[in-house]
């Protein structure tokens, strides 16, 4: 059934329209849009990698949630702005234009049926800006709108303790801790015998990048031909049951926070958005 990891009493899509105009406290309940790509993840991981990992947390997070919580997920997005892959076979890419659009138009249902609170869980690294500019959209169009822009890993978790020094450094994509989670949340759909270790050089500029990672626009073939940027070959199930264990655990406290909060509420006249013309005062 298509609410995957989530408990179906928390699933939006299986609520009558009824029952949602009819949810108490709407104002207060906390919409979760988990957001994913389709891309290549190496010859070892399947290219549904983003999308499994930001819902299959959303999803555990969400078993997590006392009754008292009300919190729902929303139908993942499965795709994204991926062109730094889309020299790969399984790479299904929308433009930024087209991202930013789907985002602004969801979370314009989202309001419309009386929910102010929405949480985006991006776990695609290639497009947390687009995230960022919709929620900032949102936010102009309604001022009593709260809508979060947030990223699946950026929240306490304990890969860190399983991956090298190395990794931590210069690991972007289908690397130790993507490997580990896939193995926890979909594990017949690895094939560790294709791993192999692959990282990008260290960018050779240290005031522009003092991390080594690459400060210039890059694609995933420059890399070399296997679309790997780190190292999966350490990745094991338990590992990745304890990263998702703390993942779902940090964003169910997430998820409990912002159903508390209260923000800045506006009252000054909302502003739309023309595409000649910018944001109009209306």
């Amino acid at each position: 059934m298509i609410h995957g990891f989530n408990p179906p009493n928390r699933f939006l899509p299986y609520l009558t329209w009824r029952e949602i105009s009819e949810l108490p406290d709407k104002e207060n309940t906390v919409i979760i849009l988990p957001t994913g790509a389709t891309e290549q993840h190496g010859p070892h991981l399947p290219c549904a990698v983003d999308t499994l990992i930001c819902a299959g947390v959303v999803g555990h997070a969400l078993q997590r949630l006392g009754p008292e919580v009300p919190a729902y997920a929303m139908s993942p997005i499965t795709y994204g702005k991926s062109e730094e892959h889309l020299h790969f076979p399984g790479t299904i890419t929308l433009s930024g234009e087209t991202l930013l659009a789907t985002m602004n138009e969801v979370g314009e249902s989202v309001y419309r049926a009386g929910f102010r609170k929405l949480l985006i869980v991006n776990g695609h690294g290639g497009q947390p800006q687009v995230m960022e500019m919709a929620a900032r959209e949102l936010r102009l169009r309604h001022g009593d709108f709260i809508v979060i822009p947030g990223f699946t890993w950026r929240v306490p978790n304990v890969a860190g303790k399983y991956l090298s020094e190395k990794e931590k450094k210069l690991a972007m994509h289908a690397g130790h801790a993507e490997t580990a989670l896939i193995m926890a949340l979909a594990p017949e759909t690895v094939h560790m015998e294709h791993a192999l270790e692959n990282y990008a050089p260290e960018f050779p500029s240290t005031l522009l990048s003092p991390d080594g990672r690459p400060a210039c626009a890059w694609s995933a073939r420059d890399f070399g031909p296997s679309g790997i940027i780190g190292n999966p070959l350490e990745a094991t199930p338990e590992q990745g049951h304890a990263i998702l264990d703390s993942l779902a655990n940090s964003w169910a406290q997430a998820i409990t926070e912002l159903h508390a909060l209260h923000w800045a509420p506006r009252s000054e006249p909302t502003w739309s958005k023309s595409h000649h013309h910018g944001f109009i005062q209306t």
